[in-house]
């Protein structure tokens, strides 16, 4: 290593040691922020990289040339950078700003947390998501271990923050951006909320499930599934040429003195897909800590309810079953109806779900659940084991989440996997992938 490759990972290490000493602790290290000034002084970057008490947001306002730097930051060749590079001017550098992205979005402090506070940490850490190759709130909704910790940090943050007090304020509500952990709160305490506050709530949570809809409309209509009906005439419209098969067709129609090719005949791809009515039937626990499964396949039942020859049942369930089919459309309207909290009977929910089932063999049944049951496992069980064994399709799901894998009853999931339907968890597109198999 030469002397100046020394040198620059000296500074590299200042940065690092500094970032470390900060976010371990609020307090200054003197010589370490004043080593660290040194450096990024010398690189010819703003001061304001070291202040996390300005947002990142700003710093980019100040400096537009950092933004393009900051995106892609912390990946290589669109891949997570395998780990540092050779010390160089250029690595440097990059931890400068690597230390502002790590300290901005993991040293959230502790104490009461405003609504600037909390808008500038969610910009902070969309631009943390940016540097990792993702779109802003995108490893938030995905979940992952990393995307599982930055969730974590912005519901402490909410959970810190005046909820009731910022929401009857119209220019402190404004600021909120809608997310997961928010809609969570908002949901817990909608029963205290009245006036300004809860018409404040309601457009947020308005906000964060049409945000959602539009996501999972787009994996609906992307995931391909079904076959392909041949005794359907295909359609002749301009998208379903088939210019390749139109082409290879009409060879013998090429003209060497012309130089062209005349088609007699145009060929059309067939793409009708074979469709019987199905009816689907979606049971979901609105306990605590099923909320986040209950936001995403509440939106998803309404988006499956909007396609033809598909009749969406929707039923949730505590203690009490409450059958929200009428409002299946409109996922906002369900949220509202629901109540986060108490315990689990799903038992009760089965005795209002079965009655539903007409034709079993076009019956998808949908069950949203951690499946800790308050002593009637076997009779769940039971239930769902008759259900299944009648002919219904019946899917089975512990966590279709934004937030990371969570537990679910290992007695139920062996069980359901000794029957044949295993446990699905993890993201929601799983989930659509298995009901569009089925409903198309």
């Amino acid at each position: 290593m030469t002397e100046l490759e020394r040198n620059d990972e000296n500074r590299r290490q200042v940065l690092y040691w500094r970032l470390l000493a900060r976010l371990f602790s609020p307090d200054e290290q003197p010589g370490l922020e004043s080593a660290s000034m040194a450096v990024v002084e010398d690189l010819g970057l703003p001061a304001a990289l070291l202040d996390p008490a300005v947002s990142v947001d700003t710093v980019v306002q100040r400096f537009p040339a950092l933004a393009d730097e900051l995106r892609g930051l912390l990946t290589g060749g669109g891949e997570p950078a395998a780990g540092p590079a050779e010390p160089g001017p250029a690595e440097v550098r990059r931890a400068a700003l690597v230390s502002k992205l790590l300290l901005n979005v993991f040293a959230t402090g502790s104490g009461s947390v405003s609504a600037g506070q909390l808008a500038r940490w969610q910009s902070d850490a969309g631009w943390f998501e940016q540097a990792l190759g993702a779109a802003p709130g995108e490893l938030r909704r995905q979940g992952g271990e990393l995307g599982t910790a930055l969730a974590g940090l912005e519901g402490d943050l909410i959970r810190r923050m005046h909820l009731r007090e910022v929401l009857a304020d119209p220019k402190l509500a404004s600021k909120l951006t809608p997310s997961m952990s928010l809609i969570e709160q908002l949901l817990r305490d909608k029963a205290n909320l009245s006036g300004v506050a809860l018409a404040n709530a309601k457009a947020l949570i308005r906000r964060y499930v049409d945000e959602v809809a539009e996501v999972l409309r787009t994996q609906v209509e992307q995931t391909s599934v079904g076959t392909v009906d041949r005794s359907v005439p295909p359609k002749r419209v301009f998208r379903n040429l088939d210019l390749d098969r139109t082409i290879w067709q009409n060879l013998t129609n090429w003209s060497p003195e012309d130089q062209r090719l005349y088609v007699d005949r145009l060929y059309y791809r067939q793409t009708a897909r074979r469709t019987t009515p199905a009816r689907l039937i979606v049971v979901v626990d609105q306990s605590g800590s099923m909320v986040d499964s209950m936001v995403n396949c509440t939106i998803l039942a309404s988006i499956f309810a909007g396609l033809p020859k598909v009749d969406v049942h929707l039923i949730a369930y505590d203690t009490r079953a409450l059958d929200l089919t009428p409002w299946v459309h409109d996922p906002f309207e369900v949220l509202l109806r629901t109540n986060l909290g108490g315990g689990n009977d799903g038992p009760v929910a089965m005795a209002m779900a079965r009655p539903k089932i007409v034709e079993p063999k076009n019956t998808v049944l949908v069950w949203i659940s951690d499946f800790y049951e308050f002593g009637r496992s076997q009779p769940l069980f039971d239930g769902i084991e008759a259900v299944h064994r009648s002919g219904v399709r019946f899917i089975p799901v512990g966590s279709v989440n934004s937030s990371g894998q969570q537990s679910v009853n290992p007695w139920f999931r062996q069980r359901f996997k000794d029957l044949g339907t295993p446990v699905i968890s993890g993201h929601i597109r799983k989930l659509v992938f298995e009901l569009k198999s089925f409903l198309t």
